[in-house]
């Protein structure tokens, strides 16, 4: 059936959607190897320089410890942002290919600016006398060139990161497949990041931070011409316009028809010529069924609609519902990102304090430390594929764990990570009180080996490869075809707001205790981290409410299956 509607009526965008593939030919396996080969080279390149911004910022910009690690939480929560504007752009306008491919062009120019920045001397301060408290702050057009490289990388990451999941998952046609899919892009995603976190950044600390970002370049090139490689195999789907205007117009719809009743079937509008034989709106927000009542004046003598924002289809208003009952169980999963920012963040500041040598000639970089974290995500998805989900099928005799199974789990998992943090912290500053060091004192060593920090991390991995794809699952399963790409950038916007969050966290903090002064030396941050783990508990207690309430919209009963189950209850 070709859509008649509008673009911009938000009608029919679900069935534009499905019938736009051009080719069957297009699509499938063979698309594989371009969409992770290019995932892998810009995560590389981008993660290189993110992973070490704290660091940059200190040495090179003069940033003061704390501050820096702010000013990254800031910058992690735009680039995680943007994705949700990329999302709305790919399914409105343009189709994911088009967003992916000039997202990734713009990272490429953004790498370039700061490899500029890191092989100049004059877009950096002066560095900072030995032992010194007074060092340059960046003038104005240092500050310029840093920011706008900083916000090129936060539109590439706008128009990549899960834009680039929907484009992949839109290449198969069996829930399997892309369940499948989903799996293996956080593979990629999170091996991507641990090259980036570790080569780029040992080569940004051993040899030159200009040699560093010059690779972070090369890296994203490589990405941007994997991408264009694979053009002829890429299923395209068309954008059939904004899907967010038919909600807008089911709200204001009902609005409108505050006093309207529906009691019959007749008295629901379906679309043109579907009269009989279809079920009435479900109950849940019972009153937004108002917008699909029809009263005098709101259809056309052929059965269109003739007021749009007065008027909308049954198949409208089950989508907005869909959308409201999986609020709240998105918003229990912020929690999760802000926990998961402060840890990165104070966990940086903790290694530079730390003894980082690992044998005569090799130190590990603060900025690599984080690495942990992605290797135990990518190294527990491998495994999950390969080994947990066959060994579950087996001996439950049942399918994968449901991903709101998966993402309950990875909440139990973050908070006992949190905990870990707190005994490792209360460790660390035993070990200063017990060598008297001096708070301050530049080049100051705590005796306490580096790899301290590394068990808290790979606890929060394993939790990430649980929640995060469970979420993205979940979503691209639950959400209305024409919102795919917002479905998966939901996540996005989790890790943003946990970012953002996270930032106002630590400033609240610092304004109402002493916990966090700027020399981590004389800090408690072993509170800091109890209080994280005592409000994961408290958040998983509210997931736990909402998971046991929620409702499925389509479950697939068979591998393929997109029928949809109204009314099934997870326990």
């Amino acid at each position: 059936m070709t859509a008649k509607a509008s673009p911009k009526s938000g009608l029919d965008v679900e069935e534009a959607r499905a019938t736009s593939f051009p080719s069957s030919k297009q699509g499938g396996w063979i698309t594989f190897p371009f969409i992770t080969g290019s995932l892998l080279a810009l995560v590389i390149a981008l993660s290189g320089a993110t992973s070490n911004l704290i660091v940059y910022l200190i040495e090179q910009y003069n940033v003061k410890s704390i501050d820096a690690a702010q000013i990254s939480n800031i910058v992690n929560g735009c680039s995680s942002a943007a994705p949700v504007l990329g999302a709305i752009v790919s399914d409105s306008y343009f189709g994911c290919f088009a967003v992916v491919a000039v997202s990734t062009f713009v990272a490429l120019l953004s790498l370039i600016l700061f490899t500029l920045s890191a092989t100049l001397p004059s877009l950096r301060p002066s560095p900072c006398a030995p032992g010194s408290n007074t060092c340059q702050a960046a003038s104005t057009p240092q500050l310029a060139v840093l920011y706008a490289a900083v916000a090129l990388m936060c539109v590439a990451a706008g128009g990549t990161r899960f834009t680039m999941a929907t484009m992949g998952a839109d290449q198969f046609d069996t829930a399997l497949e892309q369940d499948t899919f989903f799996n293996w892009y956080f593979v990629a995603l999170y091996a991507g990041s641990v090259a980036g976190a570790t080569v780029l950044v040992y080569v940004e600390d051993s040899v030159s931070w200009g040699w560093g970002f010059g690779a972070c370049t090369a890296a994203s090139a490589v990405g941007f011409v994997v991408l264009l490689l694979g053009t002829r195999h890429y299923r395209r789907p068309r954008p059939g316009g904004s899907p967010f205007t038919g909600l807008i117009q089911v709200v204001v719809a009902a609005a409108r028809k505050w006093k309207v009743t529906g009691d019959q079937q007749a008295d629901y509008y379906h679309g043109p010529g579907l009269l009989h034989g279809l079920p009435p709106p479900t109950g849940s927000f019972r009153c937004l069924n108002r917008a699909a009542v029809k009263t005098e004046g709101d259809t056309n003598s052929d059965g269109s609609v003739a007021k749009p924002w007065r008027l909308c289809t049954v198949k409208q208003v089950e989508d907005l519902k869909t959308i409201l009952r999986i609020l709240p169980l998105w918003s229990t999963s912020i929690f999760l990102s802000v926990s998961i920012g402060i840890q990165g963040s104070l966990t940086v500041l903790q290694a530079l304090t730390v003894d980082r040598s690992l044998g005569p000639r090799f130190s590990v970089p603060a900025g690599s430390l984080m690495v942990t974290t992605l290797v135990a995500t990518a190294l527990s998805l491998s495994l999950l594929d390969r080994c947990f989900f066959p060994a579950w099928r087996k001996l439950v005799r049942e399918k994968n764990p449901t991903p709101l199974q998966r993402v309950g789990l990875g909440h139990v998992l973050n908070a006992v990570a949190m905990a870990a943090s707190a005994l490792v912290e209360r460790r660390r500053m035993r070990a200063v009180r017990t060598h008297h060091l001096a708070a301050g004192s530049p080049g100051s060593v705590v005796p306490m080996s580096v790899l301290w920090l590394l068990p808290p991390l790979l606890v929060v991995g394993v939790g990430e490869a649980m929640h995060f794809p469970g979420q993205v699952a979940l979503y691209y399963q639950e959400f209305p075809a024409a919102l795919r790409s917002s479905a998966t950038g939901m996540i996005a916007l989790i890790v943003a707001l946990g970012f953002y969050l996270s930032t106002a966290v630590i400033d609240l903090v610092r304004k109402v205790t002493d916990w966090l002064p700027d020399d981590v030396s004389t800090s408690k941050l072993d509170r800091m981290y109890w209080l994280l783990a005592a409000g994961g508990m408290l958040n998983f207690g509210a997931y736990l409410v909402c998971a046991s309430v929620y409702k499925y919209r389509s479950v697939p009963e068979e591998v393929g299956s997109k029928e949809e189950i109204p009314g099934r209850v997870v326990g």
